[in-house]
């Protein structure tokens, strides 16, 4: 397979995908949700820690020796003194070496580094204990070294917190270890009782793993949000408008040209097991026949891939408006001449989407944006054909559909999706578009019931109150009756075409038409500009 990208995107955009079945730059597994040059950074860093180590050991541990003789004499009096300290150094710098030299996977290498922060830890409290034989009592006792070294390396080397956290406890065993065997094996005159012990000994170093776990996760999770952020490539996240059971969307700028995006991220994730991998070629195939929509009112679909952590994107462009189901909610029903310049506009987009053989299932009102959108207001686009259906032949193999599963939303769902929902067709749409005009005249929806299922029968089997006896603004006679054709149960006796709609729609008579300057007077008036809205 070759790379999951979309033809007749914009070729900027191909820098946000990667090839599906290629060998990632670093095995993930290890490290779920960082980044390759994350990872890289980390491995400089380590370099870097290695070699402060070294240099810092050997100058508080053997650079005195060349200008004190007695530091010198106790250092050269036994082997105890000087070998932990040379095995320490040269730890360090074969690590900082394996770091330039080393061909290995930046994960292993990053590995490699948490069993130097243990054998370093050990290799501080050797040469910080094992000349105290004549100590007596605890009022020498204080934080070791190893307290500030596990907490630096920790942070500074973003790793998955159970890992962290198992090489942490390693770590700062070191001191309770190394002055236990002192203890047990009779070189030291300090013998506390098992409290002592353990308060003046143990217990600090446990808050030590407490605030370093703290400090990595923290320092983990920012990597993981750095990663999001570089792998998608030519799109910067700037600012989470919004999530649900699907995912979540970002607002996000594409970094050469300045132009603003909204990206999804998908809840489902490459790395979720073979029925994410057919989810996956679903999207792909879905992705790819709408990007082939050319309608004004269809969003713009720009490019779509797998991001860093595995999940799902698509890039759509960034709108500025609000959904007809907000426009309701806040500002009541809608006069009758905007509902039709409204309805129209959908007719728009799901015709070109009937041409070419396809059925958006979910036509609702959180699906129809309506916005500015270059100088014009009361510009609608229509979203989310992420359920779409392929009813044409020359079409079906560009795009993988569930059979026999019900899709839709239950309040604007089609009786012969929920009765036979193999059988289906744009008139599905039409009768959704009619729920959503129902919707948009009385800011209420066609059936209520109990539960989901109660609502759907409802749309099986009830024939719904008409528009004009539920809104409270002055409905046309032909616009009423057009709705309930719109809802009639059985498929043919509604609208046969999104262009039969549009052209029973454009014959109603209006006293007073809906203008783009009674659109600009309203939007001026009650939804006044915010920048970088969406």
């Amino acid at each position: 397979m070759g790379y999951s990208s979309v033809k007749d995107m914009n070729t900027p955009g191909q820098r946000l995908l990667r090839p599906r079945h290629a060998a990632p730059t670093s095995p993930r597994d290890d490290t779920p949700g960082l980044s390759a040059e994350i990872l890289s950074r980390s491995a400089r860093r380590l370099r870097l820690l290695a070699l402060m180590y070294a240099f810092t050991f050997f100058m508080a541990g053997y650079f005195p020796s060349f200008i004190l003789e007695e530091a010198r004499a106790q250092l050269l009096s036994s082997p105890i003194y000087w070998v932990p300290g040379v095995i320490a150094i040269a730890m360090a710098l074969l690590v900082a070496a394996a770091t330039v030299y080393a061909r290995m996977p930046l994960t292993k290498l990053l590995n490699f580094g948490l069993v130097f922060l243990v054998l370093s830890n050990y290799g501080i409290a050797v040469a910080e204990y094992t000349h105290l034989a004549h100590v007596e009592s605890v009022t020498w006792m204080g934080l070791s070294w190893v307290a500030v070294w596990t907490p630096l390396f920790t942070v500074a080397i973003p790793t998955r917190p159970d890992k962290a956290l198992a090489a942490t406890i390693a770590s700062v065993s070191s001191v309770p270890v190394v002055i236990g065997w002192m203890i047990l094996s009779g070189r030291t005159a300090f013998q506390p009782g098992a409290t002592s012990f353990f308060f003046s000994i143990v217990f600090p170093y446990m808050l030590v793993v407490a605030l370093s776990h703290a400090g990595q996760r923290a320092v983990y999770a920012l990597g993981k949000e750095a990663t999001r952020a570089e792998e998608l490539g030519s799109y910067c996240l700037v600012e989470r408008l919004g999530g649900g059971g699907m995912g979540e969307v970002w607002r996000a700028t594409h970094r050469l040209l300045a132009r603003p995006a909204a990206v999804k991220l998908l809840a489902v994730s490459t790395r979720e097991g073979q029925d994410s991998e057919v989810a996956m070629r679903r999207f792909e195939r879905e992705a790819q026949v709408t990007s082939k929509l050319r309608s004004p009112h269809t969003v713009e679909l720009w490019d779509f891939g797998v991001a860093g952590d595995g999940r799902f994107y698509y890039v759509m462009e960034l709108l500025d408006g609000l959904d007809l189901d907000t426009l309701v909610r806040r500002h009541g029903p809608v006069p009758a001449e905007r509902a039709i310049f409204l309805l129209r506009q959908v007719c728009h987009s799901l015709a070109e989407a009937e041409a070419h053989g396809l059925v958006h299932r979910d036509i609702k009102p959180a699906n129809i944006l309506v916005c500015r959108y270059g100088g014009e207001h009361d510009f609608v686009k229509v979203l989310d054909f992420g359920i779409v259906k392929v009813t044409h032949p020359a079409a079906r193999d560009a795009i993988v559909t569930q059979e026999n599963v019900l899709h839709g939303t239950p309040a604007f769902i089609a009786p012969e999706l929920v009765l036979s929902a193999d059988t289906i067709d744009i008139r599905a749409d039409i009768y959704s578009l009619g729920c959503v005009a129902y919707w948009l005249l009385t800011g209420d929806l066609v059936f209520r019931g109990d539960t989901p299922i109660a609502v759907m029968m409802h749309h099986a089997h009830d024939t719904p109150v008409p528009v004009s006896q539920r809104s409270e603004l002055p409905i046309p006679p032909q616009l009423d009756q057009l709705i309930m054709r719109c809802l009639e149960k059985d498929p043919a006796r509604r609208p046969q075409s999104a262009r039969e709609l549009t052209r029973l729609l454009d014959a109603i008579p209006l006293a007073e038409p809906w203008t783009e300057e009674r659109a600009a007077e309203w939007w001026s008036r009650h939804e006044p500009p915010a920048p970088d809205s969406a």
